[in-house]
């Protein structure tokens, strides 16, 4: 089956290591990536080529003036002016990431804040699994941008050294099943997930169980009735008593009045 490629992605001026990540990829699939990355030029025919051999090197040869419409093509006109004085696609390749990625330098210290973030991420007792996986994503793939190795491992490992007390039963669960070195993220989270929505559905179904859970974290609440700390009137089990206290006071009051 034929497949027609889209236009190549275009570069405006930011977000240049996405655009980076997907112009390699449509210049692979054109079979043009060697020429932007080696600035390859095929040898010259030898003497007496058979037509085959003029046909082939005609399209080597191509290759290159190729890369360089996919690359010119691939920027807004604005970018255009810095790059159209570049002869060759390695050229103009290095004039962008010369202007947009900065030296190497400045990138590898990019790194090392981004690995720095990435160790001091922790999960927010508010936080949902999800919520706190996208976090994590969100700075490996920044630096998997800047081109620097990030493996699964390394972010399955972090998730689970760093996660509360309240994922502690399956977490050893999982550990007791399955290798949690071969595990992947989204496996992880999924079964992490699926206990929060379990414990959500049993907070639903059983009310009073969330209450007592809330007064255990808000020892300060006053159930006025029975004037105890750590709960509230529908959890109170004193509730029942305090008309009766009630009744026997209006009764003591009212006999003393008659005397």
């Amino acid at each position: 089956m034929s497949f027609t490629l889209p236009l190549p992605p275009v570069f405006a001026g930011e977000n240049y290591y996405i655009w980076v990540v997907k112009m390699k990829i449509y210049l692979q699939a054109q079979d043009l990536w060697s020429v932007v990355k080696n600035d390859f030029e095929p040898p010259p025919l030898r003497a007496n080529p058979i037509i085959a051999q003029m046909r082939q090197h005609a399209e080597e040869s191509t290759k290159k003036h190729k890369a360089l419409v996919c690359l010119q093509n691939g920027v807004t006109d604005v970018i255009f002016t810095r790059i159209m004085a570049c002869s060759t696609p390695k050229e103009v390749w290095e004039r962008l990431k010369e202007n947009f990625m900065g030296s190497d330098k400045t990138r590898q210290q990019q790194v090392i804040n981004l690995g720095r973030d990435f160790e001091n991420l922790k999960m927010k007792e508010s936080e949902s699994i999800r919520q706190y996986s996208n976090r994590i994503m969100a700075t490996v793939n920044s630096t998997r941008l800047l081109g620097e190795d990030f493996s699964d491992s390394r972010v399955v490992e972090k998730v689970i050294t760093i996660l509360p007390e309240r994922f502690e039963s399956k977490i050893s669960s999982l550990e007791d099943s399955r290798d949690l070195t071969t595990i992947s993220l989204s496996e992880l989270v999924n079964s992490l997930y699926a206990l929060e929505q379990r414990r959500a559905n049993r907070q639903e179904e059983h009310p009073e169980g969330a209450f007592q859970a809330k007064a255990k974290d808000g020892p300060d609440i006053q159930f006025r009735s029975c004037k105890q700390f750590g709960h509230v009137e529908k959890v109170c089990k004193n509730k029942a008593k305090a008309p009766a206290q009630q009744q026997i006071q209006a009764q003591a009051a009212e006999d003393l009045q008659a005397q």
